[in-house]
């Protein structure tokens, strides 16, 4: 399958439309003193749809995003889909033994989020690892087609990223990946673990409390990881009953309201983010990421109902029997969900666990620098998984597809 550089270009038309849409939004009433408790706060709303609309220039950063991330896109025949075409970032190290890393961002995440990794991981020396990265974006996400069929579940999330790796001359290759990330990974990791996935490395570790009657004391830190989860349940899980239920309802909104969709995204960003100082043209940006999605944003959330409609917890649980291949963990402490490494044991072969003093949900993005540590901590000589990759070169025959 021949692969085509990419470079993202959005017509003026479609510029167009969404200035007029931006121009034409009505706001909602909002209660005194609501502040976040309700919802985002209709002051942050107006503030960035009025700078959309009159002062942020997509152009400007589409060309930033088009220097900084070398881009391609590549057709991939998925079983019982037909032929998608793929789009992802691949930016080569000069380290000629280099590891190849596959990244796999979430909901409400892009491809973007892998940004401030590749200047990072493609770096290397004597004393760590480099990496070549390859960030897809998922079907349905940024600049990646959408199956016209239902049933499009993790498998065929993992079906993908292994054959773009095998596509890539990567015939042996390790995962990072949080939020969907973590179970498509985690897919990748029982599916073609040993064979091509050597290892796999999540920051989103997911633990089910022990059922041992002897629960193990807990440490300050844990109790408000566990804390952290209850207000996730309580107060920030909404959008999953709708996305794993009535996709297609809420989709109507996201994809005719350009406010609409800011204001679901940007939502997440905020409460997800440990006190990250988002900016007004980087939320934008993120957000036109969506807006101009090859799929458009309702595709986005089917992975909500096809993995998530029989069980949320089942789909970002790890299926038994469990990988055999190494597993890393890296913790953030105001992640959506943070769990007591009691709970988190028993997830696979786990053979690096890293816990941090701050970051959250989008840790690639909040924290690369740590992320990045931890990858070289766990692939680096001396570290649990040196040497996991024995093809480092990634040079290896090409795999019919």
């Amino acid at each position: 399958m021949s692969e085509a550089p990419f470079n993202i270009f959005i017509p003026d038309d479609k510029l167009a439309l969404l200035h007029k849409k931006l121009e034409l939004t009505t706001f909602p009433d909002e209660l005194a003193e609501a502040g976040w408790e309700y919802g985002v706060p209709l002051a942050d709303v107006r503030r960035l749809v009025e700078r959309w609309t009159n002062g942020y220039n997509w152009r400007e950063h589409e060309a930033a995003l088009n220097a900084e991330l070398p881009q391609f896109t590549r057709d991939i025949m998925v079983d019982g889909h037909g032929t998608l075409n793929i789009h992802y970032v691949h930016k080569k190290s000069a380290v000629a033994e280099a590891i190849p890393l596959l990244f796999v961002h979430g909901w409400p995440g892009s491809f973007l989020e892998a940004r401030k990794l590749l200047p990072l991981l493609t770096k290397g020396t004597d004393k760590f690892p480099a990496f070549h990265l390859v960030a897809m974006s998922i079907p349905g996400y940024g600049f990646s087609e959408y199956p016209g069929t239902k049933g499009f579940d993790l498998e065929q999330y993992a079906e993908v990223g292994n054959k773009l790796m095998l596509a890539l001359g990567y015939s042996e290759y390790v995962t990072q990946g949080g939020d969907w990330g973590f179970p498509i990974t985690c897919r990748i990791a029982k599916m073609y673990g040993g064979k091509h996935s050597k290892a796999w490395h999540t920051n989103m570790p997911i633990g089910d409390a022990p059922k041992s009657p002897a629960q193990p004391s807990l440490t300050d830190k844990e109790k408000a990881g566990l804390e952290r989860t209850s207000w996730f349940h309580r107060l920030g899980g909404g959008y999953l009953r709708q996305q794993s239920t009535q996709p297609q309802t809420l989709g109507y909104s996201l994809s005719d309201s350009p406010a609409g969709l800011l204001a679901w995204i940007y939502e997440k960003l905020v409460n997800w983010s440990d006190a990250y100082p988002w900016e007004d043209d980087e939320v934008l940006t993120w957000i036109s990421i969506y807006w101009f999605s090859r799929a458009g944003p309702t595709a986005s959330l089917r992975i909500y109902f096809e993995a998530g409609n029989r069980s949320i917890d089942s789909a970002f649980s790890v299926p038994e029997p469990r990988p055999i291949i190494p597993l890393g963990l890296s913790q953030f402490p105001r992640d959506i969900m943070v769990f007591p490494k009691s709970w988190t044991r028993e997830m696979g072969n786990i053979v690096f666990d890293g816990e941090h003093e701050s970051g959250g949900h989008f840790a690639a993005y909040e924290k690369p620098e740590s992320l990045v540590a931890d990858l070289r901590k766990m692939f680096g000589k001396g570290g649990p998984a040196f040497g996991v990759v024995s093809d480092k070169n990634g040079y290896a025959t090409k795999v019919s597809l």
